[in-house]
């Protein structure tokens, strides 16, 4: 997998370990805990 250009979107799930992620194309990733990263609305 190449590696992608993400931005954290900064919001207040952020304190409860849930981040979201936009990339270069403007798809949204999340993130919980350590888990790896997935693509939303696929």
């Amino acid at each position: 997998m190449p590696l992608l250009h993400m931005k954290e979107i900064s919001t207040p799930l952020k304190w409860f370990g849930i981040k979201f992620f936009r990339d270069h194309e403007g798809y949204t990733y999340i993130k919980v805990g350590s888990r790896p990263r997935k693509r939303l609305f696929s």
